[in-house]
């Protein structure tokens, strides 16, 4: 089951954790990403396994991929649906993948509301 999170709580914690939440939101991004996309190619634990091995370059391709996945949730939930693949991937270029992050929980807290609303 996937349940809203608060993007706000969820980049505070990751400060405070000293990053240890934010592994755990990767995981579970990408799983609930797998979930509301139909794409089950690469699971959360999968993802975070091969970003360590690369040093961290696998993270490149996740952040793009993430955003194909994305899309095709919001396509597949009815919601206005936003190709960010490239901000993504620029955004972790750039060492600040936190806050691709905040919008892939934003687009599936959106989803999420939507398919509320229609049930």
């Amino acid at each position: 089951m996937i349940n809203k999170r608060s993007v706000g709580l969820s980049i505070l914690l990751t400060l405070v954790t000293c990053g240890l939440y934010g592994i755990y939101w990767f995981v579970k991004l990408t799983d609930e990403a797998n979930a509301l996309s139909g794409d089950h190619k690469t699971s959360g634990g999968t993802a975070l396994l091969f970003t360590i091995i690369t040093c961290g370059i696998y993270a490149l391709f996740w952040s793009y991929q993430m955003g194909k996945k994305m899309y095709k949730a919001q396509e597949r939930a009815g919601v206005p649906a936003n190709d960010n693949s490239i901000l993504y991937l620029v955004l972790t270029l750039f060492g600040v993948g936190i806050i691709a992050y905040a919008i892939i929980q934003s687009d599936i807290n959106e989803i999420l509301e939507r398919a509320n609303v229609a049930a």
